[in-house]
């Protein structure tokens, strides 16, 4: 038996709002996956006994998204329990790094050593010409940086070097980047599950993306050349899952469509549904160009595929050219959405707003054109913001270009960086406009006609989505991704810095807003069932169409906004005739050829 317990604690750090509370749900939206990937990676460890035969490691993982997490206390029950223990902070983003140091200092004070990685730490590194100054303070307090994946391997050393009590500064795997195939897969455990709002698991079968888009910091985090898991390893997840009653996942795959493998996955998801008849159903991310590939969409679907994300970023050329976007062609977006609206899909696009073009006026005007124009029934708007890991990041770090030193406010809902047309506030209220604007009751509705009319069955997961985006995360402005159901505030753990609140003032004012926010979700759900009740009730609800769903033609780079009302679009226009002169011209000669 084993005589010696070391404590493995996994932490996927929340962020603070702007009134410096950390933003914690009942329940949240979707699991961590960097989280699962953690716990999976230990848990093999501890299979695989690495401390040796008389040690036993207990592993706890903690989204504080939806956990409140109180240092001391966890600290005690390690005491208690005996033995040694290690902190880990899984998957941390920038905007989550403040609040995982703030939370690591009471861990350091008790002796009791904390490593940080994830995207914040390790995209700095893989960019920067040297570690920038949050980082140095951390690491001045005690606290150790995992920069890379865990995978291969690699995680062993921290565990043995933490268990000794040496744990080192820096663990630098940037350029060594693991195989993916048979290593341990995402565990997500079901107390997790059971804290999300609609019981999705969530894992990845490839990492990495070919393209150059100068505000990501996945491609230079998980690399340009991509990796993938196996086979084996995407039945292992299912399998498992289904064990603890899990049929909804999440596939974090930064672009599925770019998966070389996509065709072997999603052939071995068709098997397990039409054949060993497990049910279950995914949400996965695809690019625009997705719907180009043969077979692709219609294999999604019968995989199981009912949610896609899509990264659409903005529809005019003139920002996606300058967002080394190049891969995203306006002149292919209808056609896009209208391949995929042939099923019963619920379509989701990220866009992007305050690109140095973007005026006021430009991106109301473009929301419209979107309402209108394209059959986008959930838009997740983020501001543009150089997350650090990326390129627009490391140019800014270069040439001296203020940027805003909190990280709390890198959540995609803030301006930290000095607009040629807005000041920071002023595009901060931009993006709630444009999100009030897209999400008018008028064009929910709209919405909610079109899947009628195109005879979609998912009118309850139409409604949920525009839930979650259209009203909860306008009601908390947070990213539609950071939301949940039923806000937890607690008065003691406001940020370092900022004074506790009077009890009286602090209740009074959460409970109200509790009381409010819980009103309009409820009232808002309300309409929307009496709605849809109506509308999947009246026989003639198949005759309904707008610009939007109709049938796609040549006139419509002639009439159409999207097309017509911006210099780029014009272009684009012109290219692709361009374009297709030249393919027409080619197909002929082929033809004459034989």
């Amino acid at each position: 038996m084993p005589r010696e317990i070391f404590h493995v604690i996994l932490i996927r750090p929340t962020k603070y709002d702007d009134d410096g509370y950390p933003i914690h749900w009942h329940r949240t939206t979707i699991p961590a996956n960097s989280l699962a990937c953690l716990n999976g990676i230990v848990l093999n460890c501890r299979e695989r006994r690495i401390l040796g035969p008389d040690v036993e490691i207990v592993i706890r993982a903690i989204d504080e998204g939806n956990m409140r997490i109180l240092p001391e206390r966890l600290i005690r029950q390690i005491n208690d329990k005996g033995g040694r223990a290690l902190v880990c902070f899984a998957g941390v983003q920038s905007n989550q790094f403040p609040r995982a140091v703030d939370l690591s200092r009471p861990f350091l004070k008790a002796g009791i050593p904390v490593s940080i990685g994830g995207f914040h730490v390790t995209g700095c590194m893989a960019m920067l010409p040297e570690m920038p100054t949050e980082m140095r303070e951390a690491q001045e307090l005690g606290i150790s940086f995992f920069l890379g994946e865990a995978e291969g391997g690699r995680f062993d050393a921290v565990l043995r070097d933490s268990f000794k009590g040496r744990l080192q500064p820096v663990y630098d795997h940037v350029k060594d980047l693991p195989s993916l195939p048979g290593e341990p897969v995402p565990v997500v455990e079901k107390e997790q599950i059971e804290r999300s709002t609609l019981g999705y698991g969530s894992f990845d079968l490839g990492r990495g993306c070919p393209f150059e888009c100068s505000f990501c910091c996945i491609i230079n985090v998980q690399g340009r050349g991509s990796r993938f898991r196996s086979i084996e390893d995407l039945e292992t997840i299912i399998r498992n899952h289904a064990r603890i009653g899990v049929t909804k996942f999440f596939v974090t795959d930064d672009n599925f469509a770019r998966n070389r493998n996509w065709e072997a996955f999603l052939d071995c998801l068709i098997n397990l549904k039409e054949v060993e008849r497990l049910k279950f159903t995914l949400i996965v991310q695809v690019d625009t160009l997705c719907h180009k590939i043969p077979n692709f969409i219609e294999k999604c679907v019968r995989a199981g595929v009912d949610q896609v994300f899509i990264g659409l970023e903005n529809i005019n050329p003139d920002n996606l050219a300058g967002s080394k976007k190049r891969q995203n062609k306006i002149t292919d977006y209808r056609e896009m959405f209208l391949a995929w609206k042939q099923h019963p899909v619920v379509l989701t696009a990220g866009y992007i707003i305050g690109f140095p073009n973007d005026t006021r006026e430009a991106v109301l005007r473009d929301i419209d054109v979107i309402k209108r124009e394209l059959a986008v029934d959930i838009l997740s708007l983020s501001v543009l913001t150089p997350l650090p890991g990326s390129e627009d990041h490391a140019n800014a770090v270069a040439n001296g270009v203020w940027t805003d030193p909190d990280l709390n406010k890198y959540d995609l809902t803030h301006c930290v960086i000095r607009h040629p047309n807005f000041t920071g506030e002023t595009l901060d209220r931009l993006y709630l406009e444009a999100w009030e604007r897209f999400y008018s009751p008028q064009h929910c509705r709209t919405i909610l006609r079109r899947a009628a009319a195109l005879g979609s069955n998912k009118k309850i997961s139409t409604m949920n989505r525009l839930l979650v985006y259209g009203t909860g995360s306008r009601l908390h402005n947070v990213f539609s991704l950071d939301g949940g159901f039923l806000r937890l505030k607690y008065r003691t753990d406001r940020r370092p810095g900022m004074p506790l609140e009077n009890p009286l003032t602090f209740y009074a004012k959460y409970y109200l807003s509790t009381a409010r926010n819980v009103a309009i979700l409820a009232i808002a759900r309300w309409r929307y069932l009496r709605f849809i009740k109506n509308l999947w009730s009246d026989p003639t609800r198949f005759d309904y169409s707008d610009q939007a769903i109709a049938e796609t033609t040549h006139q419509d780079f002639e009439t159409l906004d999207l097309f017509t009302a911006t210099r780029g679009g014009r272009e684009a226009v012109a290219s692709h005739r361009r374009m297709e002169k030249i393919k027409t011209r080619a197909r002929g000669k082929a033809i004459a050829g034989t």
